[in-house]
């Protein structure tokens, strides 16, 4: 699955998303975090990654949604945004995404794409 252009270059634009993951035991999160793009995948990194409840999380098999949005203007109304749902693989020995990073990251790979207000009508697309 790949991104369109226009998901693309928002997605340059943008620097927090929210990542939903879930626990062995079935309940929620969901977090602001940063994001990366690289080669088709999002990558999130952080401080201490590896000591948060989202990588733990993934660690263990959890599915995951990814969601970055905004508003365009607010007169008019315009939302828009993308939400990517996908696997994720929690890493540990990883070149950090910034310098400053912790070597823990996760790469979701994208399984399907929908998105709003980028480039006219809603998209969504499934591998």
């Amino acid at each position: 699955m790949t991104f369109s252009q226009a998901e693309l270059d928002y997605l340059g634009t943008q620097h927090i998303g929210r990542l939903a993951t879930v626990s062995p035991d079935g309940q929620v999160q969901n977090n602001p975090t940063n994001f990366f793009l690289d080669a088709g995948t999002i990558v999130i990194g952080g401080g201490a990654l590896d000591g948060t409840k989202k990588f733990r999380n993934v660690q263990q098999g959890s599915t995951v949604a990814f969601v970055v949005d905004d508003l365009a203007t607010i007169d008019p109304w315009a939302p828009r945004g993308i939400e990517i749902r996908g696997k994720a693989a929690a890493l540990t020995d990883h070149e950090p995404p910034l310098p400053g990073l912790s070597r823990a990251i996760i790469r979701i790979t994208p399984t399907k794409i929908v998105s709003w207000g980028l480039d006219g009508p809603r998209s969504s697309r499934t591998v």
